[in-house]
């Protein structure tokens, strides 16, 4: 393939670009060494405040608005209500979606923005905790807030050293780790998270179950103990399944028997198919309870390199089978 002379621009390009990454990472690190006691208030602040009914808002002006509205709706989608506040509309009646209770998270770097500055008096007279972060531990912001955290960085990534780059980054960092740990404080799981996203893709992902996904009963092939390879390899093709459930009298999952074991065992003794599954199946096979989130099986066919996997009942009798090409058709994977 023809290949166009690059000039030595482009090569610097690459350059300056990890360079700008670099430095953003060496702010993010700094961050994390400084985090302390703070961070720790903070989310037990949040989670009184969630935890009481009341909500948290997020307030900010320009780039730390932006971020303020990622960090808000990423505080609402794990559960904790949280809303955003136009600073500049605050003191123009906007004020009224805040309640005595509620906490308020404001963000702003140089902690002297004037629009912000302005609402504390009015923040203090309903109520409401304020958690601020901001690069200056000295600034108005945050003497005046209830609990500061410093998201101070060495320097932006913009080579003028002006652009809020660094700085931004740091403060979308900490807010997103204030969000994932409130969200381990709190207990939320995975169902909770498919409630708050029951659209798309990945609200359908998390909200299906093993039941939901499985081949039924009647496409399985389940055989007793006693039942011989070749009766295995019968049925195996008639239902066009890769695996057989083994079980005892009872009904109860004893063991698993598959394509890939027949073609194992052939290679070593010709004549297994007059042998019994009891002595040929893989015992304690590896399943899933029909009322698992279909995601978990994901995670086993991964974890334990298996193409097929047999659901199971409470009283561990296979109900139903997974292959692997379904989390493809469900789109799964």
């Amino acid at each position: 393939m023809h290949r166009t002379r690059r000039s030595p621009l482009f090569q610097s390009y690459i350059t300056k670009g990890r360079r700008v990454i670099e430095l953003e990472a060496a702010a993010l690190r700094a961050v994390e060494r400084r985090l302390g006691e703070d961070f720790a208030l903070a989310v037990e602040a949040m989670k009184e405040a969630i935890d009481s009914g009341h909500k948290i808002i997020v307030t900010g002006i320009g780039k730390s608005g932006t971020i303020g509205a990622k960090i808000a709706s990423t505080l609402s989608s794990t559960g904790a209500p949280s809303v955003v506040l136009d600073a500049v509309n605050a003191s123009h009646g906007d004020l009224g979606v805040i309640a005595s209770g509620d906490l308020i998270l404001i963000l702003s770097y140089s902690g002297e923005t004037e629009e912000v500055s302005r609402l504390i008096p009015s923040l203090k007279r309903i109520g409401t905790r304020i958690i601020s972060l901001t690069g200056n531990h000295k600034s108005t912001l945050a003497r005046e807030a209830d609990i500061h955290i410093d998201v101070h960085v060495p320097r932006e990534a913009c080579p003028l050293n002006l652009a809020p780059t660094s700085s931004s980054t740091a403060t979308l960092a900490v807010g997103d780790a204030l969000a994932m740990v409130l969200l381990e404080a709190r207990g939320f799981r995975k169902e909770d998270f498919a409630t708050f996203h029951p659209g798309g893709t990945l609200g359908r992902n998390l909200l299906l179950r093993v039941e939901n996904i499985m081949r039924p009963h009647e496409q399985m092939a389940i055989l007793p103990l006693t039942a011989t390879v070749n009766e295995a390899l019968d049925i195996l093709t008639k239902k066009r399944v890769g695996a057989a459930a083994v079980v005892d009298a009872h009904g109860q999952l004893k063991g698993v028997y598959t394509h890939g074991d027949f073609t194992r065992g052939y290679q070593t003794d010709v004549h297994i198919g007059r042998a019994k599954l009891s002595s040929e199946m893989t015992a304690r096979p590896v399943t899933v309870r029909y009322d698992k989130l279909a995601v978990e099986v994901l995670n086993i066919f991964e974890a334990k390199h298996i193409d097929d996997l047999i659901v199971v009942d409470r009283q561990n009798r296979p109900v139903g089978l997974i292959d692997a090409q379904d989390m493809a058709r469900f789109k799964l994977i």
